[in-house]
């Protein structure tokens, strides 16, 4: 038989962390966390990172795993969730894989194995000029499949992905298997509520620290590009920190591209049809 595990999911914003650690304690349970910003050190506030308090006494994996100045990738993220879901299952417990981020769960859980390509500087020079939009027509030609569930802002994965389809000619052949026997619960609430769940999770955010977070990050040399590179939060108030954009400019930022990146992820976990989804 194969392992059981247990997959929370859904858009950002949906309490999927509050759900994972109730569930862990009534299943005798340990979770993994998929969120692709998470695993970095030093991303607590702007990630939305479960604090210890929060954690409740379940164990927590794949948090604080990985130096911010570094790419992390989800090759990386594969092997140690792996590891761990091997260690949780010989303690006999219940593993539970929780997160937004639609391409770590389905690498994990379908056994993806993507062909190794090794980073081609010149045509990273050449990429690094051009806008997100420029970067995301250039994948669309190359590979429209993955041009419409990558993160359309990450500049770093969109190069990524063209230099990927660039070195393989066309859209690459991905091994997969079906390790688990899995069980996928969704989480998810309609616009309104989501909207509003983002601008109170924003507000908590900014009260909590964030923008000081980024600062931090910045002055220990993780460089601005590289924080823009992360995306939303980070992104938004590094471009305030370098007077590129007013306070108000960032929050409306974040607000916009915090929703945009939620019907994002619907679109990517739309995909499974085992998905039984839970909508207040």
């Amino acid at each position: 038989m194969k392992p059981k595990i247990l997959v929370i999911l859904g858009p950002t914003a949906t309490g999927k962390s509050d759900l994972a650690v109730k569930l862990a304690k009534k299943l005798n349970g340990e979770v993994i966390s998929a969120d692709s910003r998470q695993v970095y050190k030093g991303l607590d506030i702007g990630s939305g990172k479960i604090t210890k308090k929060e954690m409740r006494g379940v164990p927590h994996h794949l948090l604080d795993v990985a130096n911010p100045k570094r790419v992390f990738s989800v090759a990386q993220f594969k092997k140690l969730a792996e590891k761990k879901i091997n260690e949780i299952l010989k303690r006999k417990k219940l593993p539970i894989i929780c997160g937004g981020t639609g391409f770590y769960i389905d690498t994990l859980v379908n056994d993806l194995n993507y062909p190794k390509v090794k980073p081609n500087k010149k045509l990273r020079a050449e990429l690094e000029k051009k806008t997100a939009l420029q970067l995301l027509k250039i994948l669309r030609k190359l590979d429209p499949a993955r041009a419409k569930n990558i993160d359309i802002h990450n500049k770093v994965r969109l190069i990524r992905a063209i230099e990927i389809a660039k070195s393989l000619g066309g859209v690459p052949k991905i091994k997969s298997g079906q390790p688990y026997d899995a069980a996928f619960i969704g989480l998810d609430l309609p616009d309104l509520t989501l909207q509003e769940h983002i601008r109170a999770r924003l507000k908590r955010r900014l009260g909590a620290g964030m923008v000081a977070e980024v600062a931090r990050l910045h002055n220990s040399g993780v460089s601005y590009r590289r924080l823009e590179s992360l995306g939303l939060e980070y992104k938004n108030c590094a471009l305030f920190l370098q007077k590129k954009i007013s306070k108000d400019e960032m929050i409306e930022n974040i607000l916009t591209e915090s929703f945009q990146y939620a019907k994002r992820q619907r679109t990517w976990f739309k995909r499974n049809e085992n998905i039984e989804w839970l909508t207040k």
